[in-house]
């Protein structure tokens, strides 16, 4: 059983950076790709990113493209989501999940079978 923890949100100001974690136990290889999602109040969950842990490519929706960042260390089985240059629009309940590289639909939320409890992220402007 896959288990996600996210780490790391809070209430930062606008151009303020800040990074978030998701631990992963009990991971198995078939679990190749970690997603990150945001959801903010009223509005759909919406795909940020990914990586992939063999390789270590990553994907990026075009509204971060640029300013997030996602790294990983295989070692700590704890992939990072690094937020530069804040916007208020940015304000969302951030997730991260596990699941199988599928090429094409990685950044859907269907692609994954585990999910963290989510991580609070608010920039005020």
């Amino acid at each position: 059983q896959v288990q996600l923890v996210e780490t790391g949100g809070g209430l930062v100001q606008a151009g303020d950076s800040l990074r978030l974690s998701c631990s992963a136990s009990g991971r198995s290889s078939s679990m190749d790709t970690m997603g990150w999602f945001r959801q903010a109040p009223g509005k759909e969950r919406e795909f940020v990113g990914a990586i992939r842990w063999s390789g270590g490519s990553t994907y990026y929706a075009d509204s971060v493209k640029g300013r997030f960042t996602i790294s990983r260390d295989n070692a700590q089985n704890t992939v990072y989501l690094q937020m530069n240059s804040l916007k208020p629009e940015d304000t969302a309940v951030y997730y991260c999940a596990a699941g199988p590289f599928r090429a094409g639909i990685t950044r859907y939320g269907g692609n994954y079978d585990y999910w963290g409890q989510g991580t609070q992220v608010t920039v005020s402007s």
